[in-house]
Order: structure tokens, then C-alpha cells, then sequence
């Protein structure tokens, strides 16, 4: 029984009896907590101030590159809507609605005549799909006219002043027999769509 006591008070150390095992433990205590303040002085959470400034250069560099990329989108967007709507108004401009076009462009076709003091004759027509396109087709018109050289080249002149998209595929002139007069004929390609409508 003593001998249990003696082992058990032996290996009884708190509260210690001694005072220097007291101070001893406060000053390891001190020494532990000095260090982990002096490892966070030095290696602070989130990195160094130096890290840190590095971190945040870094981040202001990735911002400007970013927002030098989000400019030069915005300005490719504003280049493709402008395109887009000059686009829009170059088709309803230039190209005719398909069920009116060959009347427009034959009315087109003999008031210049009229101006030009050439006689128009007879005129066919024929529309051809254009490729890739499933609104697009072109109108081939044949027309015949009858005038003299000065006033075929006044025609022409007027028909290249247009306002309609009028193509010059080919022109055949042949001078009748008698009077200096020629007779023309003319293949012009333009352009309709389905759902267009004319200026």
C-alpha cells in the first residue's frame, strides 16, 4: 500500500509542488507562443506583403489584358451591326421583290429608252437560283431595242447611271439595212429576293 501511494504521488506532476517546474512550463509556454508569432510575422497567413503587392500587380495586369479584350470586342460588335444594317439597306436598295421585279425592271428599262429615243422591242425573262442563298435568285431579262448609234450610247450611259442593280451581261448590236439605225439586244442580270420590297 505504501508503495502504491509513492508510485502514485510519483507520478502525480500537476499541479507540480515545485515552483520552478511552475516557471519553467510558463516560460516554455512563452517560447512556444513566441515562435508561432515570430513563424507568422514571417510567413503571415495569405503571403508576405511582398506576395501580396506581387499578387495584386498580377491581378491588375490580368485586368487590364481582359478588359482590353472586352474593348476590342465591343468594337468588332459595333463593326458587325453596322455591317449588318448596311447590309439590310443595301438589299432593300438594290435588290427587287421577286413577284413585281420583272415589271419594275422592264418599266425601269423603257423609260431610259424613252429618254435615250430608242424603241423598245420584245423582252423574255428567266429567274435562276443563286447558290447558297435560299431567299436570292437572278433575273436574266433578254430585251431588244431599236435606235441609232448616238442614241444607243446614251442608253447605255443612263443604264450605267441607274439606281437599280442592273448587270451588263451582254449587248448585240446590228445595223439594219437602211436609215443608219441599229437593232439591240441586250441581256441584263439582277437581283430579287422573297421577302424584299422596292425603293
Amino acid at each position: 500500500m505504501l508503495r502504491g501511494s509513492k508510485v502514485g504521488r510519483r507520478f502525480n506532476v500537476w499541479p507540480p509542488n515545485n515552483p520552478r517546474a511552475v516557471i519553467r512550463l510558463g516560460l516554455g509556454v512563452l517560447v512556444a507562443a513566441n515562435l508561432a508569432a515570430a513563424y507568422f510575422i514571417v510567413r503571415p497567413i495569405g503571403g508576405s506583403a511582398q506576395e501580396l503587392a506581387q499578387q495584386a500587380l498580377e491581378m491588375h495586369s490580368q485586368i487590364r489584358q481582359q478588359q482590353g479584350v472586352l474593348d476590342r470586342t465591343r468594337v468588332l460588335v459595333s463593326k458587325i451591326e453596322s455591317g449588318r444594317g448596311e447590309g439590310e439597306r443595301f438589299m432593300r436598295s438594290f435588290f427587287l421583290p421577286r413577284r413585281p421585279a420583272y415589271s419594275i425592271i422592264v418599266g425601269e428599262l423603257n423609260d431610259l429608252a424613252s429618254q435615250a429615243k430608242i424603241t423598245p422591242r420584245d423582252s423574255a425573262w428567266a429567274l435562276e437560283p443563286v447558290e447558297g442563298s435560299d431567299t436570292l435568285d437572278m433575273l436574266q431579262i433578254s430585251a431588244n431595242f431599236e435606235g441609232t448609234y448616238p442614241d444607243l450610247i446614251h442608253f447605255i450611259n443612263l443604264l450605267d447611271k441607274s439606281n437599280r442593280l442592273l448587270i451588263i451581261e451582254s449587248l448585240n448590236a446590228t445595223p439594219q439595212q437602211s436609215g443608219g439605225r441599229l437593232n439591240v439586244m441586250l441581256k441584263l442580270d439582277t437581283f430579287v429576293q422573297e421577302d424584299g420590297s422596292a425603293q
